[in-house]
């Protein structure tokens, strides 16, 4: 596997990686699950999914949504709108602003793939579950067409959000290990790290080697299920490994494995394991379908998808466990198992209101920076 391909793989599915870095880093998670950002969030979520639904009502009349790449197109649009708003509302500057305070590169990253991108693939997510339950998008459009386009949008007005918000941290002088973007995971990729390439090699053999032996076993309706489950399982639990192999230390990966409780191994391997796992194979099962019009009846179809999401996986669980490395490497940090306490929480997320504001002293900024919390 060279690193040419590993580029092409994250093209393929560059921005589902901003949510997996919001919620598996501990100090993105901590900073964007406050009391008071999760109140902001959820009204910044239902706006955009009524006018969503204004649009899907006046789209309906105005045109068919029939067609599938019509209607990928106008979630597209919607969500880049969307990504935008929520954006400046997390930034909290003016829309005159944004351009000079964050430059071209960066708005156009939430327009194009926060926005436009993701938007689709969550479109096209949401579209193959329909499908896999009986809901045919093709056969009855109007209301898959209306999920579609809600949804999504929700989605990414929760995320645009949120980097929104730890961008105006990082703007008030918080500092920031990782920023929710890819850019470290390019700069990954150009050391071209060995053990990265055997963990993204291990994933596509593996789950493509699955593939043929569940084709060759199980064959009509029930293939995409029994594909879908086996690939899921297998990506996720090499994501799994991957994670803790990107941790880099010294010590052997099956120490660091016995180290850590099995609550925590299954909470990983749940979620982002299976989890994304699933919806990566979801998105491609819907591009298939809706984007190049094939049934899921081909095993190169089948075959295609399961070496997608196998290197998807690994590759972005390793990175994830190559940033969890350097933050838990910072000074100040706060063991896991009080931050799962609410009282604790409780705590914390008083102390910080405390201290953001135009300034943050030294010892805040310590604490900040490297305080860790898993889950939301």
């Amino acid at each position: 596997m060279s690193l040419p391909c590993l580029t092409l793989l994250i093209r393929v599915d560059d921005t589902m990686l901003h949510r997996l870095a919001l919620r598996v880093l501990p100090s993105l998670t901590l900073a964007v699950t406050e009391d008071s950002v999760r109140k902001r969030k959820r009204l910044v979520m239902f706006v955009p999914g009524l006018v969503a639904f204004a649009v899907y009502r006046a789209a309906k009349q105005g045109f068919s949504l029939a067609d599938p790449l019509t209607l990928l197109l106008l979630c597209g649009l919607v969500s880049m709108a969307t990504a935008l708003c929520a954006y400046r509302v997390g930034r909290a500057v003016p829309f005159m602003q944004l351009l000079p305070s964050d430059g071209l590169q960066r708005i156009g990253w939430i327009l194009a793939w926060v926005g436009f991108v993701y938007g689709i693939q969550l479109s096209l997510l949401v579209l193959a579950l329909l499908w896999l339950v009986g809901y045919d998008y093709a056969r009855h459009p109007d209301g898959p067409a209306m999920m579609a386009l809600i949804i999504p949008s929700t989605a990414v007005a929760r995320d645009a959000f949120e980097i929104g918000y730890v961008r105006w941290l990082e703007a008030c002088g918080r500092p920031l290990v990782t920023f929710p973007d890819g850019m470290a995971l390019r700069s990954l990729l150009q050391r071209f790290d060995r053990a990265l390439l055997t963990w993204v090699t291990a994933g596509v053999v593996g789950c493509t080697a699955l593939s043929v032996l569940t084709a060759a076993v199980v064959s009509g309706d029930l293939a995409v299920f029994a594909q879908g489950g086996i690939v899921t399982m297998a990506a996720g639990s090499i994501g799994l490994l991957a994670f803790f192999a990107g941790h880099g230390d010294r010590s052997p990966l099956m120490s660091r494995l016995a180290a850590t409780s099995r609550g925590e191994l299954m909470k990983f391997w749940w979620w982002p394991g299976l989890a994304f796992a699933s919806t990566y194979y979801l998105v491609l099962v819907g591009t298939c379908l809706y984007v190049l019009k094939q049934p899921m009846s081909s095993m190169a179809l089948f075959v295609g998808v399961a070496g997608l999401v196998g290197g998807i996986m690994p590759l972005y669980c390793f990175y994830l466990g190559h940033r969890r490395e350097i933050e838990n490497r910072q000074p100040g940090g706060v063991p896991s198992a009080l931050l799962r306490c609410p009282f604790v929480m409780g705590i914390l997320g008083k102390s910080r209101e405390a201290i953001v504001g135009s300034a943050l002293s030294e010892s805040a900024a310590v604490f900040e920076k490297n305080s860790q919390r898993v889950s939301s």
